[in-house]
């Protein structure tokens, strides 16, 4: 068992007392995503006072819809961002070690059609291998025929060569956001969700507060801080807009957002436990077929999108290139019928000088860049770098004067909230949902009401208790899109589940719940353009 304290209950009404008590917070963090939640944590540990208000769900936006791989960027290494790279690994490592229930290590094979191809990528990994040095995985091997058949059962074996494998790792990101933010609560921190900030304070040039509005009963409140960090995502320019209208001048945007699209189907497509990675599609993209919850993940895309839609839609192009690519390389293709759930990602890439419309040629690395009036902005970057990136946001608060003094970072050695004691072994992330994904919390699961009633797959009346209790779930989409993962396995078992779903909540949180909304959104996940 951890050392860490007994979870805390995530009452509504305790948290909007809470953030109605006039204070000023050191930091005041707008965004709760992988970004904001990692600053959150890293603050709370150097002891300062922080609040954390999202205007949706914790990983509601990005962070609930990455391709699950905590990696150090093969194709970056290809671009010759080798810092990146090598920051990635490193950060890779810290992760594995501090969540190991929600972050494992991943077996990957790139299967070759073509004799050049082994000893071509096989080199570009083992330079990846000498860049993690100590903090390596595995070693990359060459496989024969064989061997790649034996780790990609269903792999087209027309043509086949070989393969090379590598190691990388895969991770639950919506439940680690939740572990994020309950770990920085457990440290005194405030995490509101469904409150949106609808206003920044300025005095005397200078930004020190926000307003915001809980999302359930309409009221206000006034937070006032001596740092104020947007971490919005995709959305960090409407609020350097909203800094730079009060301070009577434009403020140019920073993002340019690309959609990734992600496709669903059963394990029968790949089975077994490793990854399959194709470098380069035939116009030039990469990709994924991942094994993950017990379902495969096929992705994902690259594709310069102008809206900013919360919840954003697949282009038919895009999932007809996954599911061709696809049938390049699997025995049995992926048809459209067999897809259990498409979901949509936006990736905030910061805009080059010169804009040319092409996300792919935008770097991946976060930016940081703090306004004439203080407000401190971050965006780009990746989940695996989140704890680096963190780090970074707080150094330059302290280099512009906002925050004094810091000490140290201790995040590189906190573990995370269930993390079980090192040794203690884990269930596979590629194996379906269960009491692993709580880690040394399972006891506590266990110790509900309903722990043996199962309302859907690999779904228990105890973990819907759970989120409501602990987990800041508010909404059915809250426990089967984050806390349970269902929605994003297979959105018609999720819309199964809803009714049972909505009564549980209604209990635990006296909260109407609206099964219809849910269906809606369930079936557009369920439906392909």
């Amino acid at each position: 068992m951890s050392d860490t304290p007994l979870p805390q209950a995530t009452l509504r009404a305790d948290l909007i007392e809470r953030l109605a008590q006039p204070r000023v917070y050191d930091l005041a963090i707008i965004g709760g995503g992988a970004t904001g939640l990692g600053v959150a944590l890293d603050a709370a540990l150097r002891g300062l006072s922080v609040v954390l208000l999202e205007s949706h769900d914790f990983a509601k936006g990005t962070s609930s819809r990455a391709t699950k791989l905590v990696h150090g960027g093969v194709r970056y290494l290809a671009q010759g961002n080798i810092s990146l790279v090598r920051e990635a690994l490193h950060e890779r490592t810290t992760l594995l070690n501090n969540a190991p229930h929600l972050a494992q290590p991943l077996p990957f094979v790139m299967p070759s059609y073509h004799w050049w191809e082994s000893p071509f990528y096989g080199i570009g990994l083992k330079m990846y291998d000498a860049l993690a040095g100590k903090a390596g995985l595995g070693p990359t091997e060459f496989l024969g025929q064989a061997r790649t058949r034996a780790c990609l059962p269903t792999i087209s074996e027309e043509h086949l060569w070989g393969g090379v494998k590598y190691w990388d790792g895969q991770f639950d990101d919506a439940r680690l956001a939740l572990v994020l933010a309950r770990s920085a609560a457990q440290l005194g921190a405030l995490l509101v969700n469904y409150c949106a900030v609808t206003g920044l304070h300025h005095s005397q040039g200078r930004v020190d507060g926000l307003s915001c509005v809980d999302q359930e009963t309409g009221q206000t409140h006034e937070v006032r801080a001596r740092c104020v960090v947007n971490a919005a995502g995709v959305w960090v320019d409407a609020l350097r807009q909203m800094d730079g209208e009060a301070m009577g001048r434009a403020s140019k945007p920073m993002v340019a957002p690309s959609q990734g699209v992600h496709v669903v189907v059963d394990r029968e497509f790949l089975p077994g436990d490793h990854a399959l990675l194709v470098p380069k599609t035939a116009d030039g993209r990469v990709l994924f077929a991942v094994p993950w919850l017990g379902k495969v993940i096929l992705g994902t895309t690259d594709t310069p999108r102008n809206d900013l839609a919360r919840e954003p839609e697949a282009f038919a192009d895009e999932v007809a290139f996954i599911l061709e690519e696809s049938a390049r390389y699997l025995k049995r293709a992926p048809r459209r019928e067999d897809v259990r759930s498409v979901w949509v990602g936006l990736r905030p890439l910061v805009k080059p000088v010169e804009d040319d419309g092409n996300t792919k040629g935008i770097s991946r690395e976060h930016t940081v860049a703090v306004s004439k009036s203080g407000l401190v902005t971050v965006t780009g970057g990746k989940w695996t770098t989140y704890r680096a990136m963190a780090e970074d946001v707080l150094q330059k608060c302290e280099q512009a004067g906002l925050l004094s003094s810091l000490p140290a970072s201790r995040t590189a050695q906190h573990r995370l909230v269930g993390a079980p004691a090192a040794g203690v072994a884990t269930v596979r992330l590629s194996q379906p949902p269960g009491s692993h994904l709580y880690g040394d919390e399972a006891a506590l699961l266990d110790s509900l009401p309903g722990h043996d009633r199962w309302i859907g797959p690999n779904l228990s009346e105890a973990m819907v208790r759970f989120a409501a209790r602990y987990e800041y779930a508010r909404t059915i989409e809250d426990v089967l899109a984050r806390r349970h993962r269902m929605l994003f396995l297979d959105a018609r078992a999720a819309a199964a589940a809803a009714p049972a779903v909505a009564l549980i909540l209604e209990q635990e949180l006296g909260l109407p719940q609206s099964v219809e909304d849910f269906l809606a959104l369930a079936q557009r996940y369920a439906t392909l353009p």
